[in-house]
């Protein structure tokens, strides 16, 4: 099964390296801990205690479960496979069977079993085995995506630095932007100055696939 061969670029800035959740699912979430994937391709969860810290950030945790080298290994290979099997969704291409039998196995693992708190809110509850239980609830997400109707509305982000995949909830369904408020404003405005510098100054748009077009 081929494992993600990105980089670990030590000079890229610190604000890079942050998670991204502007995705609206967990497991697309969790395929954003790689960074631009059709240019540079560089990896967010670049030691096990990232993807600690990630399945914190994510909330399916309050505090960052036990994680080693080879579980970092075997998480890196299960996004893989989510991302491979979201993009031939979304590409109406055939998935790999490899593909679909490591999401399986991951996802009849014991995940996380949410609770009711006594303020009302949700928690999570796991066995020994935390950060698996944390993987499988990841897995289980895909499964639900990739099974149901949102799967359709799965895009790519347009941004020329970005290339997120999302789900677009909008009522007309041409939401280009994983996020309005970061990679829509920053790249209008630089629509804008491009048009203000005229043709010969401006570089073409990355327009994302299956991004609707404007």
């Amino acid at each position: 099964m081929d494992a993600f061969e990105g980089g670990q670029d030590d000079d890229l800035p610190g604000w890079e390296l942050q998670f991204r959740f502007s995705s609206g699912r967990l497991c697309l979430a969790f395929c954003a801990t790689v960074g631009e994937r059709w240019r540079r391709s560089f990896e967010r969860l670049r030691e096990p205690i990232d993807l600690g810290r990630w399945v914190v950030a994510a909330g399916l945790v309050e505090h960052a479960p036990n994680v080693d080298a080879r579980l970092l290994d075997e998480a890196r290979e299960l996004r893989e496979a989510i991302y491979r099997l979201v993009r031939a969704a979304i590409d109406r291409q055939p998935s790999g069977p490899a593909d679909r039998d490591l999401l399986n196995t991951w996802a009849a693992t014991a995940d996380l079993a949410p609770r009711l708190a006594a303020d009302g809110t949700r928690v999570y509850q796991a066995g020994r085995a935390l950060a698996r239980s944390c993987l499988a609830t990841v897995a289980r997400d895909a499964v639900d995506l990739l099974s149901g109707p949102e799967i359709t509305h799965v895009r790519e982000c347009a941004a020329s630095d970005c290339a997120l995949l999302f789900v677009d909830r909008s009522r007309p369904g041409r939401r280009r932007w994983c996020s309005e408020r970061a990679c829509g404003t920053k790249n209008r405005s630089a629509a804008y100055r491009r048009r203000r510098q005229g043709p010969a100054q401006g570089a073409p748009e990355h327009v994302g696939r299956n991004a609707p077009r404007a």
